[in-house]
């Protein structure tokens, strides 16, 4: 297959198929030869794993995955990408393209079906406007996959992996780092793709936890707790946790009192493990 990278090809197949880019879907292709095949290596696709990618445009990862992996399922909701992947993927026997929009594919029962005896990773350049919802749709869901390697846009990677605490880090951070522990990779420029966006990227890689502290009841106080605590920054968890769960002030300060914080600390002076030891905390009064 040529080179799906080279803005020549790019360019041919445009006009071969009467492909055009939407922005409404955040189409930004990657020109950049070296992103790909480091995307594929670090998101740890070799010969005994199955990989989901989510976004293939003209298939450039979806290749190098190909090469690499025992089996790719690519979920593309772009109906006019089908014949070009049609093209460009003909080479792969080893390829699935499913025409849908990742929220809302059965994810478990594609696993079960289609990786059966399989470590399975999720790999994809997401579009910005969407990166939010689709890694936390694959983290909740506690699907049995290793991990989930993305580029995203560079101020959210910051975000998604901020140390805790810090003055970075906000809810989607706490909710990311209670499913995986992430990590960035490697930065990847505006002048990767075609068209250029406004904004470089970077791929981080999250490599999602097989156990987890709490469940049910618990684990749904502490979103409520940590979605509070970060809804107002500026104010102190005094303030914010009262106002979001009703609590009366002492009965918030004491809680804090227990976990060793002030009740004068906001949300970003808190760790994972303290909001853990907060939420316990909260559930007492």
């Amino acid at each position: 297959m040529e080179n799906l990278s080279n803005i020549s090809v790019i360019k041919d197949i445009c006009q071969r198929f009467g492909f055009s880019f939407s922005k409404s879907l955040g189409q930004n292709f990657i020109i950049n030869p070296s992103v790909c095949p480091r995307i594929a290596e670090m998101g740890g696709a070799d010969a005994e794993t199955g990989v989901i990618e989510i976004g293939t445009g003209f298939g450039v990862l979806t290749h190098e995955l190909a090469k690499r992996a025992k089996k790719v399922v690519a979920i593309e909701l772009d109906t006019r990408l089908l014949p070009v992947l049609e093209y460009t993927l003909s080479e792969h026997k080893n390829v699935k393209v499913i025409n849908e929009d990742v929220l809302k594919v059965d994810l478990a029962s594609l696993i079960r079906e289609e990786f059966a005896g399989m470590d399975v990773v999720v790999c994809a350049n997401l579009p910005y406007y969407i990166t939010s919802p689709i890694i936390m749709a694959l983290l909740e869901q506690r699907l049995p996959i290793k991990a989930v390697t993305v580029m995203v846009q560079k101020e959210a990677a910051a975000r998604l992996c901020a140390a805790m605490p810090s003055r970075d880090c906000g809810a989607v951070t706490a909710a990311v780092r209670y499913y995986s522990d992430p990590r960035v990779l490697f930065p990847v420029s505006r002048g990767s793709f075609m068209p250029a966006p406004n904004v470089d990227s970077c791929v981080i890689r999250l490599d999602v936890k097989k156990e987890l502290p709490l469940s049910g009841e618990q684990e749904r106080r502490l979103f409520t707790v940590i979605k509070g605590a970060f809804s107002q920054r500026r104010k102190t968890l005094q303030n914010t946790l009262g106002s979001s769960l009703g609590l009366p002030k002492p009965a918030v300060a004491d809680a804090l009192s227990q976990i060793g914080q002030k009740p004068t600390a906001r949300a970003e002076e808190l760790s994972m493990e303290d909001f853990i030891r907060l939420n316990e905390a909260l559930m007492g009064q």
